[in-house]
């Protein structure tokens, strides 16, 4: 896991920890809490589909040069085959893996306004309320806004659903960066091996 995911989530922590133990502070500063917090999620969201977007254009453009460059010339020089095929398998294991961490996540499950009452869902998540119409997201809202402690509780399961979402995205990212390194590794050695092969003298000549 990444030193900026820790961090986040070292912060999350620090803000439940500060309402379920009631320590002193002002309500403001347990708001900038949250507003750090926040805005730590999202850089790092933003961060992973950045390397998420990398990593497929990278592999993208990989697979693309092997294809239309390489593929061409396997009848004439079959000894391309091996380490082209290991590019191939392995740039595609390492974009799947980026795209996954680069799509949308949204939940497919409707979520009623009773539901979220019953604190089934989230109702500042937009995959959540979606589904309310604008009166029942108002009414929502309002019912939220009459407890202080109930609007921390919302906004910690908030936080941390967003930080579910990151150690998935991020879990992701390090299989595709994987895929790529062991990808590289194996494709260059595979093809100074083939080269060596082909080098080599033939006995008697």
């Amino acid at each position: 896991m990444s030193e900026e995911l820790q961090d986040a989530e070292a912060k999350v922590a620090q803000v439940a920890k500060a309402i379920k133990t009631k320590a002193p502070g002002t309500a403001r500063g347990i708001e900038t809490l949250f507003r750090s917090a926040y805005r730590v999620q999202m850089d790092l969201t933003g961060l992973a589909d950045n390397k998420a977007n990398m990593m497929i254009s990278i592999n993208g453009i990989i697979i693309s040069i092997i294809i239309a460059a390489v593929a061409p010339k396997l009848d004439s020089n079959p000894w391309l085959l091996i380490p082209t095929t290991l590019f191939l398998c392995g740039n595609l294991i390492s974009v799947v893996f980026a795209i996954l961490a680069a799509r949308p996540r949204v939940s497919t499950t409707n979520i009623t306004l009773e539901d979220l009452e019953h604190s089934d869902g989230n109702i500042l998540f937009f995959g959540d309320f979606a589904n309310l119409s604008q009166d029942q997201f108002t009414d929502g809202m309002m019912s939220l806004l009459e407890e202080k402690t109930v609007v921390y509780e919302t906004m910690i399961r908030n936080l941390y659903g967003l930080g579910s979402v990151l150690r998935k995205k991020f879990a992701l990212l390090q299989w595709a960066y994987t895929a790529f390194m062991i990808t590289l590794i194996l494709g260059v050695v595979s093809f100074i091996g083939v080269f060596v092969w082909i080098l080599q003298p033939t006995p008697g000549v």
